[in-house]
């Protein structure tokens, strides 16, 4: 596997940790639940609890890398408020009498932007992550993706 793949996979884990750990948040919260936060908070910490183990992280790599997740969720947490406004935006636009073409145009632009934005924060933290584990434990989380790959394209 070439080390480009690797770094696709990785991104790949940590981004559908970002997404889960924040569609946790969005179901709490549409639940109405005891607290959004608190349940991507605990989801995220299940996810992190499952990492660790992959790649037998040290409670020193644990420590940098718990203050990274947390810092992400609070930075991507506004992001997912701003995305659903866009998804009731573009509800709206199409129940209108008429289609505006520009208008719908403008909202899929805000939310490709939005895309980005979110895409270089998840990737500052896969490298700020990537920094914390070592080579092998890099190659462990790399395998581990690829079967996890494997077995959701063949279920789909």
């Amino acid at each position: 596997m070439s080390i480009f793949n690797r770094k696709t996979l990785a991104a790949f884990l940590l981004g559908s940790t970002l997404t889960v750990g924040l569609g946790a948040f969005a179901v709490e919260r549409h639940m109405g639940g005891h607290g959004p936060a608190m349940a991507a908070g605990s989801h995220m910490e299940r996810m992190l609890k499952h990492l660790y183990v992959e790649v037998d992280a040290t409670d020193a790599q644990k420590a940098k890398i718990d203050p990274l997740m947390k810092a992400a969720m609070d930075d991507l947490k506004p992001m997912h408020e701003q995305l659903f406004q866009l998804h009731k935006q573009l509800a709206s636009q199409m129940a209108a009498p008429t289609i505006n073409r520009a208008e719908l145009e403008k909202t899929r632009a805000s939310g490709i932007a939005l895309a980005d934005k979110a895409s270089v924060r998840v990737v500052r933290l896969m490298a700020d992550i990537g920094d914390s584990l070592t080579p092998a434990q890099r190659q462990k989380l790399a395998e581990r993706l690829d079967k996890m790959h494997e077995r959701r394209r063949h279920r789909d």
